[in-house]
């Protein structure tokens, strides 16, 4: 799981400051052909990319609603998935429409247009990684996750059908899901904390005999996103 932090400061549910003791973890998708972190989370730390549109949730009300959840899962501007946290876990997000706001910890899944199999693939083995590191961190178990529909039919949540029009379509659901969450917690794993939202800087060492061959590792490197590297002649 490539799990960072930007939380959400100027959205006026952190604003809010009210806590929660997790009881439940709420899987959302945002309805929207829109892959991209950037359209949700921002400002820009380095990796997410600028949104032009300047219409991220990092806002009093994006779009004039009242809505924040804990984190989202979707692309890098290299186009690489990542998770990013945007709330403290247990804050009390706007995220259900219902009850669950105040017992379960919701994060949104990026939608694209819903056929591309492997970024689905790539969406859902994250989504399955934050379920697991969430419920190790508040003790949960792989049956206290719901879709958001689940939380509709629970009477919690307000009348949504995601993620399952989206699951469906690559053969998965939130049985499958919640078995999926609890062979990772089997792993007995502990992922690491989230890395703080702001631009990182690496450096790519190595050393060549051939200066093609170094000049190719450099290629290589930024080509890989890293931010620098260096070519050390010995």
């Amino acid at each position: 799981m490539n799990l960072r932090k930007l939380i959400l400061k100027n959205n006026d549910c952190y604003k809010s400051g009210k806590k929660i003791v997790p009881k439940g973890i709420m899987v959302h998708s945002t309805g929207a052909n829109n892959p991209n972190l950037k359209r949700y989370v921002g400002p820009d730390d380095g990796l997410l990319g600028k949104n032009q549109y300047n219409n991220h949730w990092n806002q009093p009300r994006p779009d004039g609603r009242q809505v924040c959840v804990h984190a989202f899962i979707g692309k890098l501007k290299n186009g690489s998935v990542a998770t990013y946290q945007t709330l403290p876990w247990n804050h009390r997000g706007w995220h259900a429409g219902g009850e669950a706001n105040n017992t379960h910890i919701g994060f949104e899944i990026c939608e694209d247009g819903l056929r591309d199999k492997t970024y689905f693939n790539q969406v859902y083995k994250e989504a399955v990684e934050l379920c697991a590191y969430l419920c190790k961190q508040y003790k949960l178990t792989e049956k206290d996750i719901i879709g958001h529909y689940e939380g509709y039919q629970k009477k919690i949540a307000s009348n949504h059908v995601d993620p399952s029009h989206w699951f469906s379509k690559h053969g998965k659901s939130m049985d499958i899901f919640r078995a999926d969450v609890k062979k990772e917690l089997a792993k007995g794993i502990t992922p690491s904390k989230p890395i703080s939202g702001k631009k990182l800087y690496r450096v790519q060492i190595g050393a060549y005999s051939v200066k093609a061959n170094a000049e190719k590792q450099l290629a290589n490197a930024k080509k890989a996103g890293f931010s620098d590297a260096f070519i050390k002649k010995g």
